[in-house]
Formats: C-alpha cells, sequence, structure tokens
C-alpha cells in the first residue's frame, strides 16, 4: 500500500511558475513509476509528465520544454516544476505512482488545483 502527499500548486499569473512536491509512503520495497497527471473541467484526465525509477522521463506534448519532472528515490519524492503557465495548464494535478514490490498496484494522491489567471 502507497500512500501519496502533494503539496505546492495554488493561483499564479500566466508566465509564472509553480513547484508541485509528492511524497510516498507506506509498505512497498520500490516504486516504479511517479509521475503527474491533471484533469481541467469538463476534460478528461491527461499525463502530463513520468518518470521511471532510473529517470526515464515522458511529457505531454503540450509541457515540453516548460515543465520538468524529478524525483529522489531516497525520499521516495517527486516533484514538478511547472514555468511559463498558461491558462490552459489549470487543471486538477494528482500524483501518481506505480509500485510493483511487494505487490503491483497504482496509487493516487488527493489532488491539488492550479490555477493560472491570465
Amino acid at each position: 500500500q502507497v500512500q501519496l502527499v502533494e503539496s505546492g500548486g495554488g493561483l499564479v499569473q500566466a508566465g509564472g511558475s509553480l513547484r508541485l512536491s509528492c511524497e510516498a509512503s507506506g509498505r512497498f520495497l520500490s516504486i516504479d513509476v511517479m509521475g503527474w497527471y491533471r484533469q481541467a473541467p469538463g476534460k478528461q484526465r491527461e499525463l502530463v509528465a513520468v518518470i521511471s525509477s532510473d529517470g526515464r522521463t515522458n511529457y505531454t506534448d503540450s509541457v515540453k520544454g516548460r515543465f520538468t519532472i524529478s524525483r529522489d528515490n531516497a525520499k521516495n519524492t517527486v516533484t514538478l516544476r511547472m514555468n511559463s503557465l498558461n491558462a490552459d495548464d489549470t487543471a486538477v494535478y494528482s500524483c501518481n505512482a506505480v509500485s510493483s514490490r511487494p505487490y503491483w498496484g497504482v496509487y493516487w494522491g488527493q489532488g491539488t488545483q492550479v490555477t493560472v489567471s491570465s
């Protein structure tokens, strides 16, 4: 079982920056993938960025060059640095983790609101 606690988010003007952090805790041996998803009003949830335990990353096209995902395996944390934010980035951002040891599971944080004012 993995519990995810997010921090960060809030209100920012267009062009500004924010940082989201997520810490995993619980009974697990390792977390294979950590990442961030977002859901805007009236839209489906979409992947924003993910990072594997060995540092490989994947971003949705709309955030490439603006967002950076990183993780600290020793602390079981993942951070999303968001620059050059625009109104289209407004959404609820949720932390995600996939663990296979000792049992396979997909886990979600409670979500944090990011609002970009134009």
